[in-house]
This record gives C-alpha cells, structure tokens and sequence, in this order.
C-alpha cells in the first residue's frame, strides 16, 4: 500500500473563553462563528428556561435551583428578576448582535433597577435611556 498525501486548509477556531481549540476545515472567516452570544442574552434565555422548569415541576423553586447550579439564591432571583421586564425589552435582550471583540456593553445590574419597575410603560422610557445596543 501506497503512503498517501491529503492537502487542505485548517484552521483553530475557539468557541469562547477557556473553550477548547477546534480544528475546522476551510477559511477562517467562513466557519468560525462571528462573534459570541452577549452575557445578558444568555441570562435571558436561562431565565425563560428556569421559569418553565419551574412551571413542568421539574425544579421545585429558587433554592433548589441554586443548589443544583452551585449559585446563591440571590443570584438566581437576580436572573429570573429579568422576567418581570416587558416582552419587548425580553426579546430585544433576547436579539442582542454577537461581540465581536471586547467587553459587554450592557450588564444585568444596568437591568435590576429597570426589572424593580412594575410599570411595563416607565420600564420602556428606562431601557431607551440606557440608549441599548442595536439588535
């Protein structure tokens, strides 16, 4: 049997901060993903899926979520407080662009005082005066 000679262009690709290095075929630029998911747009979506853990019964209530994610009760409440924002400012989170590079431009303690809020109107003018990134 002959040796035989396979040629192409790799390249590592990493999905996220300490994630492992991935090997990937073709140009860089086409397959690596264009930027990560914002924090904040993933605390949304796991306050969404707490809440209907919570509502199938598979979790009993906050504290048990806490022990099972290794967090404070107050951290989870701080999570799930973004349930109480308006739909529209949820999805607007929800819809976040991907980060390029750097930091993230909005941060859940930026949303604490706006979800304390029980007026979904007052909660709005809040958010526009955060001047949000563009989703």
């Amino acid at each position: 049997m002959r040796p035989m000679t396979i040629e192409c262009q790799v390249h590592f690709c990493r999905r996220g901060r300490g994630a492992r290095k991935e090997i990937r075929v073709g140009a860089a630029a086409a397959t690596c993903p264009g930027g990560r998911i914002p924090r904040i747009a993933r605390l949304m979506a796991l306050a969404i899926r707490f809440e209907q853990l919570i509502g199938e019964g598979q979790v009993s209530d906050y504290a048990e979520l806490a022990r099972l994610g290794h967090v404070s009760r107050a951290r989870i409440t701080q999570i799930m407080n973004l349930r109480l924002l308006a739909p529209d400012i949820q999805e607007q989170l929800l819809w976040l662009s991907p980060i390029e590079r750097g930091s993230d431009p909005l941060h859940l303690r930026q949303l604490q005082p706006i979800a304390a809020t029980s007026a979904w109107g007052k909660q709005r003018r809040l958010w526009n005066a955060l001047s949000p990134p563009e989703c």
